[in-house]
């Protein structure tokens, strides 16, 4: 999956014309014509499908996932393709990972036997047909990130349709008077509505000097608090909250005008806004929880990652709630990981096995997850296992 990275605003215009022009240089791979290239050989237990004529990502996710919208996934399992709106018959597609059936699993390596059916459905059973989501377009780009402690936006929202005060008459205002020095293009110095949200017209401080285009898309960011580790309270960085998104409508040379195409929280103005990345939602074939006869040892939850941080702020979690944890893709972490949730229990006693998690999105340092599934409620401080 990749990640939301503040991209070079420049680039933003080779990413809109990207799908406009067919790739160049085709050439005759096998028994067809391609544009790209192929890997030879792909990985044990993959289920590939070759395209056909008339074929589309949006199509084949819609068969092989029963749903369209996530035809980024098939994309991301095939690198090979470098532009998706140009797939060529003959060429081939990972669109899945098999997996063994039950009743095919070797027998247990700790007692030789094989184990019985009820702990085999706990711990190994897959459900059969096309991976799930493992959470939703809101969890991702409706939640948030912890980042950079001073991260800088290239881009903001300086007034509305509705008012707004202008960044370049902001330091003449007085608040018992109309300010002094000239307005800005579009806003004025008293507001009508200080949040906006979906339909509404906002105006930015930037435009085709630094290479803005229309149609380029703008997530809304709100800087928050500091992020510390829930142990050792050391700083992880600043938590930083989505609001929404922004699509530019029409690009002056030093400003431009924008709609909010998408609303999570009101956006206000002087809010920044970096170019959005349409990650893709992970997916997996969702297996029964760990068994609570089985828990892993306390000793290797000693140096475990850490729920470190509820992204809604709320102490009792559960199924369904957005947390950070303490790693990311410095350890290894990436999108798609599922780890079992445990509670410490007193010296001697093994861990309890509380539930399930999944990431989401992943930054350096830390990572979103979403609690799939909790036997009890969850903590901040409860340790994970990869499963």
């Amino acid at each position: 999956m990749r990640r939301l990275l503040v991209l070079p605003i420049v680039l933003l215009a080779l990413v809109a014309q990207a799908a406009d022009k067919p790739p160049a240089n085709l050439h005759f791979t096998g028994d067809h014509w391609t544009a790209w290239n192929p890997p030879a050989e792909f990985p044990d237990g993959a289920q590939l499908y070759l395209i056909q004529a008339g074929d589309t990502l949006w199509d084949l996710s819609g068969r092989f996932y029963a749903d369209p919208y996530l035809w980024p996934q098939i994309w991301e399992q095939n690198r090979y393709i470098q532009d998706a709106h140009w797939i060529y018959p003959g060429d081939p597609l990972v669109v899945g990972v098999e997996v063994t059936p039950i009743d095919q699993l070797e027998a247990s390596p700790e007692t030789g036997d094989a184990p019985p059916a009820e702990i085999a459905r706990s711990r190994f059973e897959s459900a059969s047909g096309a991976p799930v989501a493992l959470g939703s377009a809101d969890d991702l780009f409706c939640s948030g990130y912890i980042g950079e402690l001073d991260e800088q936006f290239g881009v903001k929202v300086v007034g509305s349709e509705y008012g707004g005060l202008d960044v370049q008459v902001a330091d003449s205002w007085d608040r018992t008077r109309r300010p002094s020095g000239k307005f800005g293009n579009y806003a004025q110095p008293i507001t009508a509505k200080l949040g906006l949200v979906l339909g509404d017209i906002v105006y930015l401080d930037r435009g085709a000097d630094v290479g803005l285009l229309p149609g380029s898309v703008f997530i809304a960011v709100l800087p928050g608090e500091l992020a510390r580790h829930v142990d050792s309270r050391d700083v992880l960085g600043r938590q930083y909250k989505y609001l929404g998104r922004v699509r530019l409508l029409s690009v002056q040379e030093t400003t431009a005008i924008g709609e909010v195409v998408h609303s999570c929280h009101p956006i206000g103005i002087g809010t920044g806004l970096k170019p959005f990345d349409d990650a893709p939602i992970p997916l997996a074939r969702r297996t029964g929880l760990r068994g609570i006869n089985d828990p892993v040892s306390a000793d290797v939850l000693v140096d475990a990652p850490v729920i470190t941080l509820a992204e809604s702020g709320n102490v009792t979690l559960g199924q369904g709630h957005l947390v950070f944890i303490d790693r990311g893709y410095d350890h290894d972490v990436t999108p798609g990981d599922i780890y079992t949730i445990y509670r410490l229990n007193q010296r001697g006693l093994q861990p309890m096995v509380i539930g399930e998690l999944a990431v989401l999105s992943v930054q350096s340092g830390t990572a979103l997850g979403k609690i799939l599934e909790s036997r009890y409620a969850v903590y901040v401080g409860d340790r994970l296992d990869p499963k």
